[in-house]
């Protein structure tokens, strides 16, 4: 707590440093009495900061909502009949809290919160170099682009070589070199003494400075803070209090209902995007910010405040000063409260331009060139959005902004799911190819033509598959459309359809024509070469994670009564090694054999024969592995039990290749490859039925290593020679 403390007291002090000419400008630009900002500004600090469960977000009086306050002032006829309206607001925001209204803040854009902040460092860097250099014309807390005296951002920058004051110029320029540079100073490492805290004293120091060696250099009192006199004596005569006759206006519920809106909308947007400044990435609780936002502009409205939300601006310039805790937020709203009542002599002496330097670097920190480069990397989808909130909050307000940048936002995303509804592949499986097309987890109308285009668009005699098996929801408009798919277009162009995965709450039901196992006439079909190419091609896809979907059930109806194989294979026992997994084959493709170390009996060289002659497999695979328990047993020559027999079958590899005196880990492999070898040579000894098929071509037989650190297949085939059989790799 303590350590926490040592964070939070100096960050409170800065922002509270930042937060009072904020809240003057606010009031003065909603058209409220002064003090009404000072007022939101405490209580956005301590009643807000207590009941609040952002670490980081510090509340005040609402920039973004300046017009509104302004234009229902105006509407109103009075002050104290906004502050009745106001009084509904908080009312209404409590209520929208406790109905857990907050999780509309899961769903804004990442993007548009980025370019929240990004059009917040921009707006702050235009806004505050008039003040930097003692252009002070525009009220402080005025963010909107168009100002109330007739000019606009842009305009007055161009006014300011006209009044230029060298005192403010060079206070801001030390200011901000005092921020950049000092982490660079031993300073650093007193938490108590920030350097925003620095650049005020510098500010006040050097001004007082001016006025002793250069009365010329001395800031004139508009280029001052400007805190009103309050007496506490006098209290009452300057506050206000809502008007009780004016909640039976209709008038005064439509304004609270709007500010009630309004700034529940800017409060999620701000609560979001300090949260996403935070180091540490702690989730502030949307629903508990609503009550406490509620709370706050409830007692607002009872003691002549202004409409209080969180923002941004203070929330960043928190974090910036490193803030630990929300002991930050509510200790600055301590601070605006004893300013009003005790510091009041001292704060009319700081310079604008101090608080401008600050405000200057954490506009930079908001928008650095390298956010514009990672929203860019990110695709057109992300950072068009993210441009056009930056260009519509810069240009407009901040609600306004972002509404616009979400209109943007949202057609970008139904665009790209207007164009993505589906994953559309081709997959080849035996000698057959099948167009495959998974729909995504919600397919609506908007997906209408862009599926409709794929699926009018398949050549004829194709196979295809709409697999729904992930699909959460599919419109009726698509229903109907894969409905008159099936009926007429499939039909007319001899196209074998399986519709599958398909909820019972749907019209349509599963349709399957077709499934992708081997029959006989395709069986027939394949050559020996055929073969290596499917095992080929399934250990790459195996290796490389992009296995075919198998649809496991279908196949098990398939090969219910009848199979087809297209080669047998004699494995090693190894858990690692499953021949259809590896191969990224399905039910029926292949039989396995299995058994330690690949060794060959009379029982296995039986069912190899009755693999090949009697249920035609076309190809004999005999594969072994590497770290194979079996060659290790070998080499330790164990003889335990029953192992002996297996370990025996395997001595001979391991003598040919011992005597060759290689390291351990490439004798093991070579000791495997010609166990392998001996076992294809003892096979086609030891079978006449084999050793005639594999001379007339009609079945092959290969060895195969299988890596079981990578997962490949290595391949190698056996020749007939007139002297016996030569290993090749292939």
């Amino acid at each position: 707590m303590i350590s926490k403390i040592k964070n939070d007291l100096p960050s409170s002090i800065v922002v509270f440093l930042v937060a009072l000419p904020l809240c003057l400008g606010v009031a003065l630009a909603s058209g409220a009495p002064l003090l009404a900002g000072l007022i939101s500004g405490i209580i956005g600090g301590i009643i807000v900061g207590a009941i609040s469960g952002s670490p980081s977000c510090v509340s005040g009086p609402a920039a973004g909502l300046t017009a509104v306050v302004l234009s229902s002032i105006t509407q109103l006829g009075s002050f104290e009949v906004f502050l009745s309206a106001l009084v509904i607001a908080g009312a209404l925001q409590l209520i929208m809290g406790l109905a857990r209204a907050g999780f509309i803040a899961n769903y804004i854009p990442s993007n548009i919160i980025k370019g929240l902040l990004a059009a917040i460092g921009i707006i702050l860097i235009m806004k505050q170099i008039p003040h930097a250099v003692g252009f002070d014309r525009d009220a402080e807390g005025d963010f909107a682009f168009l100002q109330l005296d007739g000019t606009n951002t842009l305009s007055e920058l161009l006014l300011l070589p006209r009044f230029f004051s060298m005192g403010s110029i060079i206070i801001s320029m030390l200011s901000i070199a005092v921020l950049v540079f000092w982490d660079l100073t031993p300073m650093r490492k007193i938490k108590f003494f920030p350097a925003s805290l620095c650049v005020v004293l510098l500010g006040v120091g050097l001004n007082y400075l001016f006025g002793v060696v250069n009365p010329s250099l001395s800031i004139a009192q508009n280029h001052l803070v400007k805190l009103p006199e309050v007496s506490l004596s006098h209290l009452s005569d300057v506050l206000h209090f809502p008007s009780l006759a004016a909640f039976a206006n209709y008038k005064v519920w439509v304004v609270g209902f709007t500010v009630a809106v309004v700034a529940s909308i800017e409060t999620l947007l701000n609560l979001e995007a300090v949260d996403n400044l935070d180091t540490h990435k702690r989730e502030s609780p949307p629903n508990r910010e609503l009550i406490a936002q509620g709370f706050g502009n409830m007692v607002a409205g009872m003691i002549g405040g202004i409409p209080v939300t969180s923002v941004v601006v203070r929330g960043s310039v928190n974090v910036y000063a490193g803030a630990q805790s929300k002991a930050s937020t509510i200790l600055h709203g301590v601070l605006l409260l004893m300013s009003i009542l005790v510091l009041t002599p001292f704060l009319n002496t700081i310079p604008l331009a101090a608080l401008a330097a600050i405000l200057l670097v954490t506009g930079y920190k908001l928008t650095k060139i390298s956010l514009f480069k990672e929203m860019y990397k990110k695709g057109w989808n992300q950072f068009i959005p993210f441009v056009v909130t930056i260009v519509a909050i810069v240009f407009t307000d901040l609600l306004i902004g972002i509404l616009i940048g979400l209109a943007v936002s949202i057609f970008f995303i139904l665009r790209s799911n207007f164009k993505n509804p589906f994953i559309l592949e081709k997959q080849k499986l035996h000698v057959n190819e099948t167009i495959r097309l998974e729909l995504s987890t919600q397919v609506s109308f908007l997906n209408r033509a862009s599926i409709k285009a794929t699926l009018w668009g398949i050549a004829e005699n194709s196979k295809v598959i709409i697999d729904a098996s992930n699909c959460d929801f599919i419109d009726q408009d698509i229903q109907e459309l894969i409905s008159d798919f099936k009926t007429v277009v499939a039909v007319e162009k001899n196209i074998e359809l399986n519709i599958i995965g398909l909820k019972k709450e749907y019209e349509l039901t599963d349709h399957v024509q077709f499934v992708n196992v081997l029959d006989k006439k395709t069986q027939e079909n394949l050559t020996p070469n055929d073969i290596m190419g499917i095992l080929k091609a399934g250990n790459e896809r195996f290796v490389s994670g992009n296995g075919i979907h198998k649809y496991l059930h279908q196949q098990i109806d398939a090969t219910s009564t009848e199979q087809y194989p297209m080669a047998v294979v004699l494995g090693c026992i190894d858990s690692r090694t499953s021949p259809e997994l590896i191969f990224d084959l399905g039910i029926g493709d292949i039989l396995s054999t299995r058994v330690a170390g690949n060794i060959v009996s009379p029982e296995v060289i039986g069912s190899l024969e009755l693999a090949c002659s009697e249920i035609r497999a076309k190809l004999i695979v005999v594969m072994g592995h590497s770290n194979c328990g079996a060659v290790s047993s070998a080499v330790s020559n164990l003889k335990k039990g029953n192992i002996g027999y297996v370990t025996s079958k395997i001595r001979p590899a391991v003598h040919a290749v011992l005597s060759q005196h290689r390291d351990r880990k490439e004798w093991e492999k070579e000791i495997t490859i010609q166990n392998i070898k001996n076992s294809v040579d003892e096979i086609i000894q030891n079978s006449e039925i084999l050793s005639d098929m594999i001379s007339r071509r009609e079945v092959g037989i290969v060895a195969a290593y299988y890596d079981t650190e990578t997962g490949r297949v290595s391949f190698y085939q056996y020749e007939m020679k007139a002297m016996g059989m030569e290993l090749q790799n292939i």
